[in-house]
């Protein structure tokens, strides 16, 4: 699940993990922030340390690295996952950035990780976001920052479609938790009637 910061994605997807329909599942968060690298990337993201925007792009795809055996193993044995953000949110932050490195080279360092069976993108008005509990508690979290990250959200998407490499679904992600949680469980069933091999992400192959 990917979107906008207080979109709603932590509450959907520990819902979907503990969804009937979904079971046998795992829930993944990134960053991961219990694991060594995740830690420097949370000191960063609560304004406590500085870094270039280069030095922390790796760091978070590298926190998305460590994790890719297991989420490999977890798939083959049979294990749903969902994840709160992945690659796509690694980019969208980074190339949203002023004077943001390129499109490109934001992507590389996330090539060849596991390729989600689908990225569902919880909608949301700034308005409605801003207006939720514990924005702007974060270094991310502000108006202009957030409306250049919807920017380049569409424009992975766009890339994904014309390349035939994700499947996006638009989420209205208006409305109560319940109505947020039917819409995308309906997504999630029309998507798990249709999966196949575990694909790498943004180039060929399989793993």
């Amino acid at each position: 699940m990917e979107g906008v910061d207080r979109c709603g994605k932590t509450t959907q997807v520990d819902l979907l993990s503990k969804s009937e329909m979904f079971s046998p599942s795992k829930k993944m968060n990134f960053p991961d922030r219990t694991t060594t690298i995740g830690t420097m990337i949370n000191s960063y993201l609560k304004s406590q340390t500085e870094m270039s925007d280069e030095s922390v792009h790796l760091l978070f795809s590298s926190n998305r690295w460590e994790c890719n055996n297991d989420i490999v193993k977890t798939l083959n044995s049979g294990v749903n996952i969902v994840c709160d953000r992945y690659a796509y949110s690694g980019v969208a932050f980074t190339h949203s950035k002023p004077s943001a490195p390129s499109l490109a080279w934001c992507k590389g360092p996330d090539v060849g990780l596991v390729r989600p069976d689908a990225i569902l993108f919880l909608s949301v008005d700034a308005e409605t976001a801003e207006g939720r509990g514990g924005f702007g508690e974060e270094r991310y979290e502000n108006t202009t920052h957030q409306n250049a990250v919807r920017g380049v959200f569409k424009t992975l998407r766009e890339m994904d479609e014309a390349s035939g490499e994700g499947r996006w679904f638009d989420v209205n992600a208006k409305g109560t938790v319940e109505e947020v949680k039917g819409r995308i469980e309906g997504v999630v069933k029309e998507v798990m009637e249709d999966l196949g091999p575990i694909k790498k992400l943004w180039c060929e192959g399989e793993y």
